[in-house]
């Protein structure tokens, strides 16, 4: 039971809801290219193994903050998990998700390496400084360009486009609910320096240019549904303690994440 324990403790650790969530992503671009279901699998075989070393570093690094204002939900912190196992665990997760690239050829796998190092830097420091937002905008955006050089080549720009886009609104979104426990711990990425009103306002803008990038001939159904959906939001979460601005956020983001699936990248 013990064991059990300790395995469930290092799975939340792992942040397992986007872990999940990216590694799907990859998986259904991963079947636009043409390959077959190993090649889907392996492709989130090597995204799930690099989405977990980043969680359990991110918990790792941020174990005396998460401490300090007794945040919940972070088993390291909590002392569920010991540091060594989260270290364990990270230096397991990291270059196994380097090997599971190896298949996809040299680019892809230097890409995967590049999208991961910047997302370990953002864990490392850069999340506390102005440029918080550059390793989401990157390790997202290379995100297409791995799946597409494992198999169709070079991703069509306006996808890699997209997905730095929603991956920047992503760091806005994630930061909204910890900006008083991060300011607390001397965490000051761009969205503590912005404020909760405009680090709102820059994701649903970041959502609504990522609509208009995957939109397509589409655009003129998608936008102005797009705009709606966040304009209703924002104009309806300006109550204190509103979160409808934070779902309308969501909501676009979660249509373009469709609209990014289904444009696909098909083999050339």
């Amino acid at each position: 039971m013990r064991h059990f324990a300790t395995a469930s403790s290092l799975l939340r650790a792992s942040h397992p809801g986007p872990a999940v969530a990216v590694t799907a992503i990859a998986a259904g671009l991963a079947a636009t290219t043409g390959r077959d279901a190993g090649g889907v699998l392996l492709t989130a075989a090597a995204v799930l193994a690099g989405q977990l070393s980043v969680g359990w570093l991110n918990d790792l690094v941020d174990a005396n903050r998460d401490a300090r204002v007794r945040r919940r939900g972070k088993p390291v912190a909590a002392g569920e998990v010991s540091r060594r196992t989260a270290l364990i665990a990270v230096l397991a997760s990291a270059p196994a998700a380097v090997v599971l690239s190896l298949p996809f050829g040299a680019a892809a796998t230097a890409v995967h390496f590049v999208a991961l190092a910047s997302a370990w830097a953002y864990d490392l420091g850069v999340k506390a400084g102005p440029l918080s937002v550059l390793p989401y905008a990157v390790s997202f955006g290379l995100l297409p360009a791995f799946v597409a050089l494992g198999g169709a080549g070079p991703p069509p720009a306006r996808l890699m486009l997209a997905a730095a886009l929603l991956g920047s609104a992503a760091h806005f979104v994630n930061a909204l609910p910890d900006l008083a426990d991060d300011a607390a711990t001397g965490v000051r990425g761009l969205p503590h320096r912005l404020g909760a009103a405009k680090s709102t306002a820059a994701a649903a803008l970041l959502v609504l240019t990522a609509s208009a990038v995957l939109a397509g001939v589409s655009s003129w159904v998608v936008l102005p549904l797009a705009a709606a959906v966040l304009g209703a939001g924002l104009l309806l979460g300006r109550r204190p303690g509103s979160r409808t601005a934070f779902h309308a956020v969501v909501l676009v983001a979660l249509l373009d994440v469709a609209m990014l699936l289904s444009t696909g990248i098909q083999p050339s």
